[in-house]
């Protein structure tokens, strides 16, 4: 795909079935026929089976993300200078990583599919390096510590991204349908909130309880058997295994060409990178600005999740209504303003009410995000005929993961304006540093990830006239019928034709739909 506007070429004359006159489709299919697992034809796969994963992936990295900085700064002493400088390393493999995972996906030919298997082999190696980083040895020390800490941070987030590459990629291709998309992304989110409720606003309790290495054992075997139960039952297209492999290099030109993808890339690595400093900055938010025990974080971390868990249907109607783009943009404004409140809460329950508002605004940029990233790949797809998710995926998730490196300033900074280096060196201003961390950083990076988000626009009109010029086994292999059918839903004035959509929870069947 080369950007909006110079991609008119014709795929070439096309009938209502997707084939050109006087050829047949591949593998003998007719036309006027669904190709094996295409449509209803096939297996599908349930949405809360696939929604399911995003708890086994989420479990995990919640915890790591959310207290590494805690952990070895605070209660192991290391160096907030050395932290930051380790974490601007695993920014920059990280995000390396990602798009190299999506070629790979995007490439793989097996029996099994081409996303199963990765997230299968990733799954217990995501386990073993997390349970491993929270349980460095008791002699490690200085150097030492700093070494363990570096190793295992890398081999966290890679195995990570080997996971989430795959597992997001299914997304568009599992349910090319908007309606049952949507559905399935609500229920993942609801499976993720579910797993921070456990994974970040409890785990300052159950550490205190059990200590954060058996705390990693329980979530990282519970993470690898979800991701495994979650793999084993996705219904890739049987199709796509005979399409063309997309090129690397072609790849790259299409995704670097994108206008709306640096948009949308940029959009979300803002917002990703102020809400993982949030998280990680509330443990030390409440010991040293709020002055009580690190466990009462629980309190805080716990309202902004249930607050986020309780809207997730009022966003996922309101997009339903209104379209995910103009939802988009509201929630991350609501989460900015929200964010800037926080610098004013000096007590334990001022802060739990400005966490309630900023778990408002969370809720609907998750109900959104993922959504605005699927009719980009959709466009990809219906304009090019290769499904490439994830290459493209990976693309985004270089920037998401960045936010490492942004962190990274966030903790040089503090340890720069106000002295603070360890749990040990607080400085004079610790609850300055604190404030600047939650609130004032996080709160300019959401903000400018609103102001860019007004520059997204998706012409859904013309998306609708490029789609059923994709043949059905053609360089999409097989991608037409699914396509098509994602035209037929977001065309102006179509009607839904598949009979499986199901409804969000509180959905009604008159609901206006999104208009383009």
């Amino acid at each position: 795909m080369t950007t909006q506007g110079d991609q008119d070429a014709a795929v070439g004359p096309a009938t209502a079935d997707g084939i050109e006159p006087g050829r047949s489709a591949p593998g003998g299919v007719e036309p006027g026929r669904s190709a094996p697992g295409a449509g209803t034809t096939g297996r599908t796969t349930r949405p809360v089976r696939y929604a399911v994963g995003m708890f086994g992936t989420s479990i995990p990295i919640n915890m790591f993300l959310a207290f590494m900085a805690f952990y070895y700064i605070n209660d192991l002493g290391m160096d907030a200078r050395a932290y930051a400088a380790v974490l601007a390393l695993y920014a920059v493999i990280d995000a390396i990583d990602n798009p190299v995972y999506g070629y790979l996906s995007d490439r793989t030919r097996t029996r099994w599919g081409r996303r199963r298997p990765w997230m299968i082999l990733a799954a217990p190696l995501l386990a073993i390096s997390f349970i491993a980083f929270f349980s460095p040895p008791d002699t490690l020390e200085g150097a030492s510590l700093i070494a363990w800490f570096a190793v295992f941070t890398v081999l966290t987030g890679t195995s990570d991204s080997l996971v989430n590459a795959n597992y997001g990629a299914l997304l568009p291709e599992l349910f090319p349908n908007e309606k049952r998309r949507a559905v399935a992304n609500s229920l993942r989110q609801g499976f993720q909130l579910v797993a921070m409720i456990i994974s970040v606003a409890l785990t300052p309790r159950i550490a205190e309880a059990i200590g954060y290495s058996r705390t990693s054992i329980i979530f990282g075997v519970v993470a690898a058997v979800v991701i495994i139960y979650c793999a084993l039952g996705a219904r890739e297209d049987p199709r796509v295994l005979t399409a063309e492999q997309p090129r690397l290099l072609d790849s790259l030109k299409v995704i670097v060409g994108n206008r709306k993808f640096w948009m949308i890339a940029v959009t979300s690595g803002l917002y990703s990178a102020g809400m993982a400093l949030v998280i990680a900055a509330v443990a030390f938010f409440v010991e040293y600005t709020l002055r009580l025990p690190s466990g009462d974080s629980t309190y805080l971390l716990a309202t902004v999740i249930l607050v986020s868990a309780l809207c997730l249907a009022l966003w996922t109607r309101l997009v339903r209504r209104y379209g995910p783009e103009r939802i988009w943009r509201i929630a991350l404004i609501v989460l900015a303003g929200a964010l800037a409140t926080m610098y004013l809460a000096d007590t334990l329950v001022l802060a739990i009410v400005c966490g309630a508002l900023v778990g408002l605004g969370y809720s609907g940029v998750m109900a959104t995000m993922d959504l605005i990233v699927a009719r980009l790949l959709d466009e990809d797809t219906a304009r090019t005929g290769v499904r490439r998710e994830g290459m493209f995926l990976s693309a985004f998730g270089f920037f998401n993961r960045l936010n490492a490196f942004v962190k990274s300033l966030g903790f040089l900074a503090v340890a720069m304006l106000f002295g603070f280096h360890s749990g040990d060196d607080t400085g004079t201003r610790p609850d300055e540093a604190a404030r600047f961390l939650l609130s004032v950083f996080p709160f300019v990076l959401v903000s400018l990830a609103a102001i860019m988000s007004h520059f997204v626009r998706f012409d859904r009109g013309a998306a609708a006239e490029i789609l059923p010029t994709v043949a059905v086994g053609g360089p999409a292999g097989g991608a037409g019928d699914d396509v098509a059918e994602a035209a037929a839903i977001r065309s102006p004035g179509a009607d839904a034709p598949d009979a499986d959509d199901a409804d969000p929870p509180g959905a009604t069947d008159d609901a206006p739909r999104p208009r383009p």
